[in-house]
């Protein structure tokens, strides 16, 4: 077997062929996305809402709120920022949103394989003790 000098090479590790197969299958997913070119975090959500005019339709029972309007959100800084978007708008990032929430259940999916890859190194199943340290020799 060639030696292997990439330490994040699968072969480095045995991995199971299932797992090798598996993380392709996502290679192949993020290349798809990377080549969309764009990722937006956050969330476009629909609201309606009411206006200040006392008879308009909005105020009566059961109320016409008007909208829709497309707001998109995210977190900046541990804050959350909002922007207005236009129906085309939302139209256009919503599909970059999506490729934000692949990405991150691949990188999920990533992180699951590796995690189970290293449970089963058979190298845990070695019974070695750490060396101790030579205390034969003292000094006076």
């Amino acid at each position: 077997m060639p030696r292997i000098t990439d330490l994040c090479h699968p072969e480095a590790v045995r991995v199971a062929a299932s797992h090798q197969a598996e993380a392709r299958k996502i290679a192949a997913e993020l290349a798809a996305i990377a080549r969309s070119g764009m990722v937006l975090p956050g969330s476009i959500t629909e609201r309606r809402t009411r206006c200040g005019h006392r008879n308009c339709a909005c105020h009566a029972d059961p109320p016409r709120l008007h909208g829709p309007y497309w707001q998109w959100t995210r977190k900046v800084a541990a804050r959350t920022v909002c922007r207005w978007l236009s129906p085309e708008q939302h139209h256009d990032y919503q599909a970059w949103i999506d490729n934000d929430r692949r990405l991150r259940e691949l990188l999920a999916r990533l992180e699951a394989l590796g995690a189970a890859a290293l449970e089963a190194d058979p190298r845990w199943q070695r019974k070695t003790r750490p060396a101790q340290p030579d205390t034969s020799q003292t000094t006076p």
